[in-house]
């Protein structure tokens, strides 16, 4: 996946000659319109080969704007390309970061606005009379209020009392955990507090479906902050949280204090047992198939069968001999042994805890406030969003099909799929390239790599199905929204994509399922290693990722690195261990399968030993060398691609004002989609637990590799970004 959920765009201008053997640079005042009315700079421009049309001077604007002239650009290219931008934009205050995708995301989210906040009309078709109800639903802050805590106080007391609040009231021989979760199935809470559990496409064999078992979900990011113990800051901002949530509620402050300690540190345990992500990276090793009954024989503390059946209600029943696949093993006996030595107290404590997690944000601002400062603490988040965005964000989250529809009816231009149809080809053509002339692959595994990148499917915009209402009406079966119960639309999201995935076990199977598709206004992009397939919603051909009226080195260096990002995705460490089918299987001769780990090391180490001197923390070379390789083999392809559609098409005229090379706008425009800024908090979790190296390194990271761009520059040898030892998987 491409990653930033969230992308998101004057009159400054930067002139900087490039003579041979070094650099010059000085800053100018650029105000397009007065450019383009000044008559003997417009007659002067013209015919040094520049481009006059309006979308070259806009981005003439925008990337003078967004850049640093006084930064060397072979020191530090991403503040050479993204000064202006860490200099003059602010964060909002309801936001952890501000970027490109930002930027975007806002565009898309304004557009939608209008469409989505629109009162019922009698032509709107069902799918988008429920995404105004969702929206209207959570607008509806007036009703939200009467209700208070009351639609949480009742869910818990259905669920059989939250025994922090209850006190002594509370019975415990009415207690069982998996009752416990068959509830939560039933009200719309999530069921992965204590395990996960769900149906995908069978790793090894993706013509079919099977059950997926694996470690759960915690309530903090990721459980390196968990394991970091209870006296440690984040965790107590944390405890603070269940504390402060429970005594909202009811609960005597002391009491919370001492049961909720209990129930933490039982929860820190479940974090002990989860296999960290670096060891998650071999698929193959978490691939344990087994049968129900194999699986009752290794924990027998759960009732498996009757779990797995109470589960998948109403769609099937399953038997002793039915196939599950066990992601980590060592996690459910560890659990099995867990959950006989701890008392009932404090696992009801925990589940119900998860359970009012769940609740606080769709409640009213008393709970509401109780989180923010948990996320203030956590994430560096100062304030709630414009409440229209925050509730924009849960409808195009949950009801994607829906909204996705709208945005492509009303907002996609179809030369954006064409021009984008045409940069998938030419950069396909140029990674085929490299697979054929690597001198480090066997002649077999190369053969088995051609098959696979000619076999991987590009998914551009949006799926056509998507524009047929009756497929839409026939998806969206059963489900129902209310314009007037925040809490209890989410709880239907939730039972509607629970049922969604349980009763797909039996279904057959179509690779690039339109349903699958879904994610349409979105700024991001992905690769799915199971389809062997790669996806660029209509969201993200926009902002400063796409436009068809500028030049091409601008799309090649902005989307273009995007899409060989995700083609190179299907090579990273993970994608490289399926096949051209999406079948988890090792296609690679051994020696070559080697000589790939060796080169992946060596990315390993250059962002491993990267550091964020504001945190004095270094990036974790294991777990984000996937989206590293990627970065790396991107950028070189689309460069490639670049340099041969104008092989094919002739040289690109450059952009007023800029005394840049098409080349030298080809790197700065890859630069710029990357320019973005983290309040601290959110930098310390992204590198914690993300998979995505901070944006600073996605840009000098790649560029310092690839020596076309340090001759492009002129880069000593020796420089940041000319470094003598550079890293090259693909």
């Amino acid at each position: 996946m491409l990653g930033t959920s969230t992308l998101t765009i004057a009159a400054l201008a930067l002139t900087i000659s490039l003579a041979e053997g070094g650099t010059a640079y000085h800053t100018t005042i650029f105000n397009t319109d007065w450019f383009l009315a000044d008559e003997a700079r417009y007659a002067s421009a013209k015919s040094s080969n520049v481009c006059l049309t309006e979308g070259c001077v806009r981005e003439a604007a925008a990337l003078t704007d967004s850049m640093d002239s006084s930064i060397d650009p072979c020191d530090d290219f991403f503040k050479f390309a993204c000064g202006g931008f860490l200099r003059k934009k602010v964060i909002p205050e309801g936001k952890t970061s501000f970027s490109r995708f930002s930027e975007a995301n806002n565009i898309l989210q304004e557009n939608l606005r209008g469409l989505i906040e629109a009162e019922v009309a009698p032509d709107d078709p069902p799918s988008t009379k429920m995404v105004k109800a969702l929206q209207k639903s959570c607008m509806h802050t007036e009703a939200i209020k009467a209700r208070g805590l009351n639609p949480l106080k009742d869910t818990l007391s259905r669920m059989g009392g939250w025994p922090v609040v209850q006190g002594q009231e509370w019975d415990s021989s009415a207690f069982q955990w998996t009752t416990s979760v068959y509830i939560n199935r039933k009200l719309g809470y999530p069921h992965d507090h204590i395990f996960d559990f769900y149906v995908d496409m069978d790793f090894k064999k993706t013509s079919r479906r099977i059950i997926i078992i694996d470690q759960p979900s915690l309530g903090m990011p990721s459980r390196e902050y968990l394991l970091k113990g209870f006296t440690d800051s984040d965790v107590q901002a944390y405890y603070q949280y269940q504390v402060s949530m429970a005594t909202l509620l009811g609960a005597d402050k002391a009491t919370a204090e001492k049961e909720l300690k209990e129930s933490l540190e039982f929860e820190i345990q479940l974090a002990k047992f989860s296999l960290p992500k670096e060891e998650r990276r071999d698929v193959n090793k978490l691939y344990n198939l087994m049968t129900i009954k194999e699986l009752k024989k290794m924990v027998p503390q759960i009732p498996w069968r009757k779990y797995i059946n109470r589960m998948l209600r109403p769609f099937f029943t399953v038997t002793n001999v039915e196939p599950v696949v066990v992601l980590v093993p060592t996690f459910l006996t560890n659990l099995g042994k867990l959950l006989d030595t701890t008392p009932k107290r404090v696992i009801a404590n925990y589940m119900l805890w998860r359970v009012a997690m769940a609740s606080a944000k769709y409640l009213s601002e008393d709970a509401r406030a109780v989180e923010l400062e948990y996320l203030k603490k956590l994430k560096g988040k100062q304030a709630r969003e414009p409440r229209w965005q925050e509730c924009m964000g849960y409808v195009t989250k949950r009801l994607p099909h829906a909204v996705g529809s709208m945005y492509a009816r009303t907002f996609f231009k179809e030369d954006a799929k064409a021009a984008a149809d045409d940069m998938v080809k030419y950069i396909r053509a140029e990674f085929e390239k490299i697979l054929r002339n690597v001198d480090w692959m066997d002649e077999s595994t190369r053969t088995r790599a051609l098959e696979k990148a000619k076999s991987i499917t590009p998914n551009i915009a949006y799926p056509p199905e998507l524009l047929m209402e009756d497929k839409l009406a026939e998806f969206y079966d059963g489900l129902e929204m209310s314009s007037k119960n925040l809490l209890a639309n989410m709880r239907n999201l939730n039972i509607f994509a629970a049922n969604n995935n349980f009763k797909k076990l039996r279904e057959q199977v179509l690779k690039n399922d339109w349903r699958d598709l879904s994610q349409v206004a979105v700024v991001n992009a992905f690769y799915s290693p199971l389809d062997n397939s790669i996806r660029f919603p209509a969201g993200i051909l926009q902002g400063a990722f796409f436009a068809a009226d500028r030049p091409k080195y601008m799309n090649y260096g902005a989307i273009g690195y995007v899409i060989g990002h995700e083609i190179t995705h299907g090579f990273d460490d993970m994608g490289r261990q399926f096949d051209a089918n999406g079948d988890l299987r090792d296609w690679w001769e051994a020696e070559t399968k080697q000589k790939f780990l060796e080169k992946a090391k060596c990315i390993i180490y250059q962002y491993g030993n990267y550091t964020v001197p504001e945190l004095k923390m270094n990036l974790n070379g294991i777990n984000t060398q996937g989206e590293n390789i990627a970065d790396n083999g991107g950028i070189k392809e689309a460069y490639m691609a670049y340099n041969q559609w104008t092989k094919d098409h002739g040289m690109e005229q450059t952009l007023p004002n800029l005394s840049y090379t098409p080349r030298q706008l080809f790197w700065m425009s890859a630069a710029n989609v990357w320019c973005m800024k983290y309040r601290p908090e959110i930098l310390k979790l992204s590198i914690l637990m993300g998979v995505h190296s901070p944006a600073q390194f996605r840009v000098n990271g790649p560029l310092s590799n690839l020596p076309e761009f340090a001759r492009d520059w002129q880069c000593p040898v020796g420089s940041k970004l000319n470094p003598t030892e550079k890293c090259s998987v693909w």
